[in-house]
C-alpha cells in the first residue's frame, strides 16, 4: 500500500512538472520582447490576476525608482503616471572654456546629477568639450534652461520618449515570473525522487535565467526614466577659424616668385618625363644594342668590288704618220 502512495505522489510531481514547462514555454517567450503587451496575455492563467495589478500600480521595481511623472487622464478618467525618457543635445560657444565648464557641472550636481562622460579637443583659443550629463528626469527642463544661460547657445535637439507602457509590461513579466520561481521551489521541497530533483532543478534554472533578464530590462528602463541625458558641446570663440590663414596680398615680387616656382616644377616635371622613357626604352636597348653592333661589324668587314678605271672626258687626237718629204 505504501508503494502505490509514493508511486502516486511521484506521478502527481512529474505532473505538474510538466504542466509548470508547458505554462513557462509561453512566459519564457514572451520574456524575451520587452514592448510586446499581446505576448504578456499568453502568461499562465494562475498569474493574470498578479500581472493585471502590477500592471495597474505601474510595478514596484520601476515606480521607486523615481521616474520622471507626468500625469494623464486615462479612457477611465483615472490619472496615469507617464513614464517619460528625456535626452537632448545643446551646442553653446563661451568665452572662457574653463569656467563655463566647471559652471555647467556646478548646475548638474546641484540638480542631484552627475557627469558620466567628458572630452576635450585643441587648446586655447579654438578649444572645445564635450560632456555627457546625467541629470534626474524632474530638474531636466529647469536644468537645461540653466546651462543654456551660459553662453550663446548654436543648436539644441531635445527628445522624449513614452516608456509607461514598456515598464508596466516589464513590471507584468517580472511579477509573473517571480510567482513562477516560487513554485518550482516548493515543488523542489516536495520531491522524493533523483529523476524529480534533476527535472525540477533544470526547470528552476532557466525560469531563473529569465528572471535576471526580466530584471536587467526593468532596471534599465528605470534608470532611463529617472536620470535624462544632456551632452553639451562647449565651443570657444578663436581669431581664426581652425585651418584658415591669412592670405597675402599679391604684388609684383609674389608675381615673380610664383613664376620662377611655376618654371622650375615645369623643368622638374619635363626632366621626371624623360627619365620615365629611358627607364622604360632601357629594356629594348640591351636586345637591340648588341644586334646592331653586328649589323655594323659585318658590313666593315665586307670587301668592297674595286672600281673600273676612269675614262678621259677629252680623247687624246689620233698620231697620224709623218708625210714623206717632209723629214729633214
Amino acid at each position: 500500500m505504501g508503494v502505490r502512495v509514493r508511486r502516486a505522489g511521484a506521478a502527481g510531481v512529474l505532473a505538474a512538472v510538466l504542466l509548470l514547462a508547458g505554462c513557462s514555454a509561453n512566459g519564457s517567450g514572451t520574456s524575451t520582447s520587452a514592448g510586446k503587451a499581446d505576448d504578456a496575455a499568453a502568461a499562465a492563467p494562475a498569474d493574470a490576476k498578479a500581472a493585471a495589478g502590477a500592471a495597474g500600480t505601474g510595478g514596484a521595481g520601476a515606480g521607486a525608482g523615481g521616474a520622471a511623472a507626468a500625469p494623464s487622464a486615462g479612457a477611465s478618467g483615472q490619472s496615469v503616471n507617464r513614464q517619460i525618457a528625456y535626452q537632448a543635445r545643446m551646442t553653446i560657444k563661451v568665452d572662457d572654456l574653463e569656467p563655463a565648464r566647471d559652471k555647467a557641472v556646478d548646475l548638474v550636481t546641484q540638480a542631484g546629477g552627475f557627469v558620466s562622460g567628458e572630452s576635450r579637443r585643441g587648446a586655447g583659443e579654438g578649444a572645445q568639450a564635450t560632456l555627457t550629463l546625467k541629470v534626474p528626469s524632474e530638474s531636466y527642463q529647469k536644468t537645461v534652461d540653466a546651462i543654456g544661460g551660459l553662453g550663446r547657445r548654436l543648436a539644441l535637439t531635445s527628445q522624449a520618449d513614452d516608456l509607461t507602457g514598456q515598464i508596466a509590461d516589464v513590471d507584468s513579466r517580472v511579477k509573473s515570473m517571480r510567482a513562477s520561481v516560487d513554485r518550482v521551489r516548493a515543488l523542489m521541497a516536495e520531491a522524493k525522487t533523483l529523476s524529480e530533483v534533476v527535472s525540477l532543478e533544470s526547470e528552476l534554472t532557466r525560469r531563473e535565467s529569465d528572471l535576471e533578464a526580466l530584471e536587467r530590462q526593468q532596471q534599465a528602463l528605470t534608470s532611463r526614466t529617472s536620470l535624462s541625458t544632456v551632452t553639451l558641446d562647449l565651443l570657444t570663440d578663436s581669431q581664426h577659424p581652425t585651418g584658415a590663414v591669412a592670405k597675402p596680398k599679391d604684388g609684383f615680387w609674389h608675381s615673380v616668385g610664383k613664376a620662377l616656382t611655376g618654371g622650375w616644377h615645369a623643368l622638374l616635371a619635363v626632366l621626371h618625363g624623360l627619365l620615365v622613357v629611358l627607364a622604360a626604352g632601357a629594356p629594348f636597348l640591351l636586345v637591340l644594342a648588341p644586334v646592331a653592333w653586328l649589323l655594323l661589324r659585318l658590313r666593315r668587314t665586307r670587301p668592297r668590288p674595286t672600281p673600273p678605271p676612269a675614262r678621259n672626258a677629252f680623247p687624246a687626237p689620233p698620231q697620224h704618220p709623218p708625210t714623206p718629204g717632209t723629214e729633214d
